[in-house]
């Protein structure tokens, strides 16, 4: 037990560098690697990539993941990259409790114990698929894999029926995995990856509810490291998480040693110079012999109990009173930032509008941090990294499938795929539809807001909602609130998707057009009832016609008229775009996009 958990009233170590999975904070980038790593998984086999800086939180992550796995899936998790083909076939086989090969057979069969332990791979996976299971492999360190293991690994992804492939590989490593499976060797494997994800350091604002979710999962009923500390930490570390917490541990350390009640950003800065060999900022003044004061009071801490007199003059326990807000300042926090559901060059499929059809998909969970002292809160600043959203708070929502729910006035938490956002949706009647390869003419057409994904500086895609449209500029939403970009640098930074919601009518299923002759028109009464009513509300003149719920000639014809009224394509065809467009017409809360300043 660390010797300063019962100084600041803490149940367990909060910054262990030990890959916990109750410890993971999901940040943007861990909740956009945990969709790439299920969007691989819910493909029918092949190779899914995780790399990250050392340090970043992959294991953390693979397991997290692991643990929350379906039942369904079976793993099989290589921690040892370091083997050769045989050795690695051995462990897969072994994880998986699948019988090996004795030395007294492979003589008698004359086969090499790779040979053996393929084929009794290949049984196990073709007796799983028969049973509705799946499996995945999972190697972890994976830039320390040879060629050949490499090279084994591709033609284990061979395995499959003649519909469906029988194994899913997941290669964690650093950035030097992306040097080796891109020479022309391995070509052959790096175009099997479905999916692949590189890990990022935290971003600079996302250090304090970082610090702060860790505190609160180790049992801190206060705010430890005031507001200043976050910025230090970041310098220091480049907002790598192992990093933070080696420095945020021997800050508490030095807190305890010099009894300090909370964590200054100069007392960071000082506690990093021993544990950093090279800290981005100058040291400055030291706290005189920290590191041999230090080192006497963890060994004198192990045969010293502190009194309840000690406790009581100044030394922290659970029960005392929080201190003022001058004293424990804390950095205000920001939600979480937008989530990029889908592969960063996502496939274009075509540039007419895909319906996304309502999935189950189980998110990473996104625990809210609670208020740990509201007297030590300025402004009345919340922990929370992320806030439940309100309806009447729709824009100051980090994630954009939250905030594109809550401008239809629906309320929702986790929601971090496009199949999620589907599912959600289809709740109250709202339907998901995705364009690519758009314009901004189609933008302007479909007047809804929606999602956007725009290439940063660093390559990789953000995304945001899409609130309005200008003659120049058009607004967006991300975690930092509203901002506005020019039209020109919008149009070249997107990919050219848009993901946006409608509302249609409860009866409608599919498009209707009138029948030719002597074919029975198609019969809606319910849908052709609610189309009539909304005609001759926007027309005095429009006359009810009786079809007995049928779309006929006729129904066909006021439609038309209406497309070319409102600038539609003139078919006769009552579908997505007409319904939208009635929509608009006759119900004043549809949001629509604004126009910008």
């Amino acid at each position: 037990m660390s010797i300063y958990l019962q100084y600041f009233a803490l149940a367990r170590e909060p910054f262990s560098i030990v890959p916990d999975p109750g410890f993971l904070y999901p940040s943007i980038y861990h909740r956009q690697a945990v969709a790439h790593l299920k969007y691989g998984l819910d493909r029918e086999g092949g190779f899914i990539l995780l790399t990250g800086e050392v340090g970043t939180g992959k294991t953390t992550l693979t397991r997290t993941m692991i643990k929350r796995i379906p039942p369904h899936v079976r793993v099989a998790y290589i921690l040892n990259s370091k083997l050769n083909v045989a050795d690695v076939l051995a462990s897969i086989c072994d994880e998986l409790d699948i019988t090996l090969p004795n030395p007294s057979e492979l003589s008698l069969t004359k086969q090499s114990f790779t040979k053996q332990c393929i084929d009794a791979l290949n049984r196990d996976l073709l007796a799983a698929h028969t049973e509705g299971k799946k499996t995945l492999i999972v190697l972890e360190e994976a830039q320390n894999l040879t060629p050949e293991v490499l090279e084994t690994l591709r033609l284990l992804s061979n395995l499959e029926t003649s519909t469906h492939k029988l194994l899913h590989i997941l290669l964690v490593g650093q950035p030097e995995l992306l040097d080796i499976l891109a020479q022309q060797e391995l070509r052959q494997l790096n175009q099997r990856v479905v999916s692949r994800f590189h890990l990022s350091p935290l971003d600079k604002n996302d250090i304090s509810n970082y610090i702060n979710h860790r505190l609160h999962r180790a049992g801190a009923k206060r705010p430890i490291f005031e507001a200043g500390c976050a910025a230090m930490l970041f310098r220091l570390t480049d907002g790598v998480p192992r990093l933070i917490n080696l420095v945020c541990h021997q800050s508490l350390v030095a807190a305890y040693s010099t009894g300090a009640q909370t964590v200054s950003a100069k007392l960071v800065k000082q506690a990093a110079t021993e544990i950093l060999s090279e800290s981005k900022e100058s040291s400055g003044k030291k706290i005189p012999l920290l590191g041999f004061v230090v080192a006497l009071l963890l060994v004198a801490g192990l045969i010293i109990k502190f009194s309840p007199a000690e406790l009581s003059s100044g030394l922290l326990s659970g029960d005392t009173p929080p201190v003022s807000a001058a004293e424990t300042p804390i950095a205000k926090p920001l939600n979480p930032e937008p989530l990029s559901p889908e592969p960063l060059n996502p496939e274009p499929v075509t540039k007419e509008s895909v319906t996304i059809e309502p999935g189950v998909i189980e998110p990473l969970a996104t625990e809210s941090l609670p208020v740990i002292s509201s007297a030590a809160i300025t402004n009345n600043e919340v922990l929370s990294p992320a806030p439940e959203i309100k309806q009447s708070e729709p824009t100051v929502n980090g994630n954009p499938f939250v905030g594109l729910l809550a401008l239809w006035g629906v309320q929702a938490t986790d929601v971090f795929s496009q199949e999620e956002l589907a599912a959600v949706a289809s709740q109250t009647n709202l339907r998901a539809e995705k364009v690519s390869l758009g314009d901004m003419a189609d933008l302007k057409q479909i007047n809804r807001p929606g999602i956007v994904w725009l290439a940063e500086e660093s390559g990789y895609l953000k995304s945001y909602v899409l609130e309005t449209v200008g003659v120049s500029v058009v607004g967006l939403q991300d975690r930092r609130g509203s901002l506005q970009v020019s039209l020109e640098d919008f149009s070249q930074r997107w990919n050219g998707i848009y993901l946006y919601l409608w509302r249609a009518p409860d009866s409608y299923i599919a498009p209707l057009s009138a029948a030719p002759k002597g074919i029975e028109n198609i019969s809606n009464p319910e849908l052709v009832d609610w189309l009539q009513a909304q005609l001759a509300g926007l027309d005095n003149n429009s006359d009810i016609i009786i079809s007995g719920g049928r779309y006929t000639a006729a129904i066909a014809q006021q439609v038309l008229s209406f497309q070319q009224q409102q600038g539609l394509v003139a078919d006769g065809i009552l579908g997505r775009e007409t319904l939208m467009r009635l929509n608009q017409l006759s119900d004043g809360n549809i949001p629509l996009f604004r126009e910008a300043d």
